[in-house]
């Protein structure tokens, strides 16, 4: 007979075995005092295949680069010449690379631009991407860039300070390099990906999972029909039994609710921590007064982008231009309660006394 003495409970020991969440910690990579410093971009191919395998990164990089550019002036005209001639490998123009650098720049952390100009240094004459993984950077003994040396397949080519345009994102304490975007996420993207994987199965095999109740306890028999029900559910087809023989059960599992809202949490939750709000690439889920605020609470971040390009390109290569801004809805958004009919909350007629009958 059982037992029911309260005095013999116990506990798991739960503080002892589950231990308290630790951020690690993160020393800056620095250069050497008295020696050259090497720094090589290894994490740069890892980064880039995020970028072409996850569709939230490469469509909030995609944005953040097309609001950031939005087409480019300067008052030079001679300058003008020069860019408008740019071809890069042969099919690109100025703009379509300095939204490739600033892709490149927030994926990677650092991004490479060579000048070509001529022998005077007065006139550019072309400029070339250079993909980070094949940079490294070489810091002197006094702890200054001292140039850049690029991999041309066989041996390492260096590259003067003044022939290339270096852009760095978010450069902390005294590091030597740029931060990607990506570091604080990647756990989030291999969480939200883990799991649509995981709901890709799910979905691929719901027809198929469940239980057959077999009347029958011979091992033969119930092979038999298994593979008889398998064939039918892969092949789309009907399937004949004798009844009372077999009966087919529903799999014992959750609903895919509360699965998909958490995927739909972290796809936000990326997009918004790239700097870039789901509301500035699609509508779809947001209110009209939700996206209008998400154009202004973007203004200072591509506006931020945009003057850090043209300081990078006027600082490094003197080359004075200016980029155009996106359309600022800032002046579209509700001022006032009685304009703002969207709101949830109380109007100011819904608590005053009136005669007057809604």
């Amino acid at each position: 007979m059982a037992e029911f003495d309260l005095n013999n409970s116990t506990t798991l020991n739960f503080k002892n075995t589950i231990p308290d969440f630790v951020v690690a910690t993160k020393a800056l990579d620095v250069g050497n005092v008295g020696e050259d410093t090497f720094w090589y971009f290894d994490k740069a191919p890892t980064h880039f295949g995020y970028l072409f395998a996850i569709p939230e990164v490469w469509s909030a990089a995609s944005a953040l680069a097309t609001y950031t550019t939005q087409g480019w002036s300067t008052q030079n005209v001679l300058l003008r010449q020069e860019l408008v001639h740019v071809v890069g490998y042969g099919k690109d123009s100025f703009s379509k690379m300095i939204w490739n650098h600033l892709v490149t720049k927030w994926i990677v952390g650092d991004s490479f631009i060579e000048f070509k100009r001529n022998k005077k240094r007065t006139v550019i004459l072309n400029m070339l991407s250079i993909s980070p993984e094949r940079v490294r950077l070489v810091i002197g003994k006094n702890k200054m860039l001292k140039r850049y040396d690029v991999w041309d397949g066989r041996d390492w080519k260096p590259i003067k300070l003044e022939d290339m345009l270096h852009s760095q994102n978010k450069k902390i304490g005294d590091q030597i390099h740029g931060t990607s975007m990506l570091e604080p996420l990647i756990f989030a993207i291999d969480m939200k990906n883990e799991m649509m994987a995981d709901e890709r199965v799910i979905k691929h095999r719901d027809k198929a999972i469940g239980i057959a109740e077999f009347q029958t306890n011979n091992k033969g028999k119930i092979t038999f029909g298994s593979t008889a029900i398998s064939n039918a559910v892969k092949d789309g087809d009907m399937l004949g039994v004798s009844a009372g023989t077999v009966k087919i059960l529903p799999w014992p599992s959750r609903g895919s609710e509360d699965r998909q809202a958490w995927v739909t949490y972290l796809e936000a939750f990326i997009y918004q921590n790239f700097g870039v709000r789901k509301g500035m690439i699609t509508s779809g889920d947001s209110s009209e007064a939700g996206s209008k605020m998400d154009s202004v609470n973007f203004i200072p971040i591509h506006t931020k982008e945009r003057k850090e390009m043209e300081e990078d390109l006027n600082y490094q290569q003197q080359v004075e231009v200016e980029f155009g801004e996106p359309a600022n809805l800032a002046g579209l958004q509700q001022e006032t309660e009685q304009k703002n009919t969207g709101q949830i909350g109380l109007q100011p007629n819904d608590v005053e006394a009136s005669l007057t009958r809604e």
